[in-house]
C-alpha cells in the first residue's frame, strides 16, 4: 500500500547530471522570510523552513511546497544563486537576541507552551513578532495567535476564560484614544488581561521606514486601502512585499518605538 503520507520533495531532472566543468553560483543563507524561486517548477515564495532535508516555500496563496538542496537550483531577485542552510556561529560571549535581551545560553529547545497566550491582529504582526521576538517568547513558553480583527473580542476573551494561570495579552494596532479599538480594548482589560498598542493604522507601519532607506512612508489619502496606496506610492507590486519589508528588520531597531514598547509591556505581563 502506497503511504500518501510521506511528504513529497521537489527534484530537479537534471540533478544527477554531473558535466565535466560544473558552474559556480554565489551561496545564499536560506533564512525564513527570504523570497526565492525554484528554477525546475517556477514555484515562488518565501521561505518559511529549511531542514536537513528541504527547503519548504510558502506562495502567496499559502501553498506548501518542498525542495532539495541543489546548486544554483534557485532564483533571488532574478540572480541564480545556491541555498545553503544557516550554520550556528560559534558563541564569543552573551548573545543578544533580536529583541536586545541577553540569551539565556540554554539549548534553543521551546519551552513547553503555557496557557498563557498573546493575540495579535493579524498574520503579519505574528510573523513580526516571531522574527524579533521568537527567542524571547520561546524562552517563556508564549504562543502568539493571530485574531484575524477584534470586532469579536469580548465574546473571544469570555470564551478564553483568563486566570490567574492563564493571562491573556492583546496587541492592537490602531490603538489611540476615541477609536473603535480603544473602546473595544477598555471593554476586556481586567486583572488577567493587558491590552496595549500602538498608533499605526497597520503592524507595516511599525516598521521604521529607515529600514528601507527612506524618511518617512508614503502619505496615503483617506479612502485608499493603506497597503495597495503604500505598495503603488512605492512604485511596486504589494504581492510578495511583505516578506521583503519584514526581512530589513533585523532587531528592535528598525522597529518604532511605540511598537517595541507594547510588546515589552505583553512580554513583562505574562513573564
Amino acid at each position: 500500500m502506497t503511504d500518501n503520507s510521506a511528504v513529497a520533495y521537489e527534484r530537479d531532472v537534471l540533478e544527477n547530471f554531473d558535466p565535466r566543468r560544473k558552474p559556480t553560483y554565489p551561496k545564499v543563507t536560506a533564512v525564513p522570510g527570504l523570497v526565492v524561486e525554484d528554477r525546475s517548477s517556477g514555484f515562488c515564495g518565501d521561505i518559511v523552513k529549511a531542514t536537513f532535508e528541504a527547503v519548504t516555500l510558502r506562495d502567496r496563496k499559502g501553498q506548501l511546497r518542498h525542495f532539495t538542496w541543489k546548486d544554483g537550483g534557485f532564483l533571488v531577485e532574478g540572480k541564480r544563486v545556491t541555498l545553503v542552510r544557516e550554520e550556528a556561529a560559534k558563541p564569543t560571549g552573551p548573545r543578544l537576541t533580536a529583541s536586545g535581551s541577553v540569551a539565556s545560553g540554554r539549548p534553543a529547545a521551546a519551552r513547553v507552551a503555557r496557557a498563557s497566550r498573546i493575540w495579535v491582529e493579524g498574520r503579519h504582526d505574528a510573523e513580526l513578532l516571531e522574527h524579533v521576538w521568537g527567542d524571547d517568547l520561546r524562552e517563556l513558553g508564549i504562543v502568539v495567535e493571530p485574531m484575524h480583527g477584534i470586532d469579536h473580542l469580548e465574546d473571544a476573551v469570555r470564551e478564553f476564560g483568563p486566570s490567574p494561570e492563564r493571562r491573556l495579552g492583546i496587541l492592537v494596532d490602531h490603538l489611540v484614544d476615541g477609536s473603535k479599538e480603544w473602546r473595544l480594548a477598555a471593554a476586556v482589560r481586567g486583572e488577567f488581561v493587558l491590552v496595549t498598542g500602538h498608533p499605526f493604522v497597520d503592524v507595516w507601519a511599525g516598521i521604521r521606514p529607515k529600514a528601507i532607506g527612506r524618511e518617512a512612508w508614503p502619505d496615503i489619502p483617506r479612502g485608499i486601502p493603506w497597503k495597495e496606496g503604500m505598495a503603488r506610492a512605492l512604485g511596486t507590486e504589494l504581492t510578495g512585499l511583505w516578506p521583503k519589508l519584514r526581512n530589513r528588520v533585523n532587531t528592535y531597531a528598525d522597529l518604532e518605538p511605540e511598537l517595541v514598547g507594547a510588546v515589552e509591556l505583553l512580554l513583562d505581563f505574562l513573564g
